[in-house]
């Protein structure tokens, strides 16, 4: 597998824009338990984060009943959000994923905060579904910044973290590829700012979708 190289993504704010279900699905849940929901940048500030650690992070003062029941009533909401309209991509990453995946020394994976039936639902209605060879979700691993989803895409696509890139709008994103030993490559047009990503360090930063395709060479030139 030598000179094999493997492009990891996050997915909401990186890949896709999924704020209004995010924000429409927060807002329905906490209106069910009679909670104010927070501020929209709070909300947003925690995407990324597996589910239950994004709500006791939002709401750390309430006891742990109300909290698993934020989140049960979340994953119902955002369930029907989803079904009824499809998060859209950002502009111009169906061509970079095509681009990529057509590539005959790179690899595709996800490492989301996302259920895998919310991915595979995403992909599939998107029609990339068979582009990402490994599909690390939040079912499966502890939250980012815990590098068990990084890890565990490296050795299902049997690439070196050397030359693994993980790809995605937060600084959690950015933390966990420093946990797991890979480069990071920060975007900017997602849910925490730029300012928040540069303070985490990452080896490049994308602020528009054409300039991924490139940077992951620089970093793959420097393997």
């Amino acid at each position: 597998m030598s000179g094999l190289k493997l492009a990891v993504f996050d997915v909401d704010g990186t890949l896709c824009d999924s704020q209004g279900h995010i924000l429409s699905a927060m807002a329905a849940a906490f209106g069910a338990e009679g909670v104010m929901v927070p501020p929209r940048e709070t909300v947003l500030s925690i995407v990324g984060l597996s589910l239950p650690v994004a709500v006791a992070r939002l709401v750390p003062d309430l006891d742990r009943g109300v909290q698993d029941r934020l989140v049960a009533a979340y994953k119902s909401a955002y369930t029907a959000a989803r079904i009824a309209e499809l998060a859209p991509l950002y502009d111009g990453i169906p061509a970079l994923i095509d681009g990529l995946a057509g590539r005959g020394d790179v690899i595709l994976g996800i490492a989301t905060g996302k259920s895998r039936r919310g991915l595979d639902h995403l992909l599939a209605g998107h029609g990339i579904a068979g582009h990402f060879l490994t599909r690390q979700v939040a079912d499966d691993h502890p939250s980012k910044p815990h590098p068990a989803m990084l890890l565990a895409a490296i050795a299902e696509a049997g690439a070196a973290p050397e030359a693994t890139v993980m790809i995605g709008d937060t600084t959690y994103d950015m933390d966990m590829g420093r946990a797991a030993g890979v480069r990071t490559l920060a975007v900017t047009w997602g849910y925490h700012g730029a300012g928040a990503l540069a303070a985490t360090g990452p080896d490049r930063t994308a602020t528009r979708v054409a300039e991924i395709a490139p940077l992951l060479d620089d970093l793959w030139g420097a393997i």
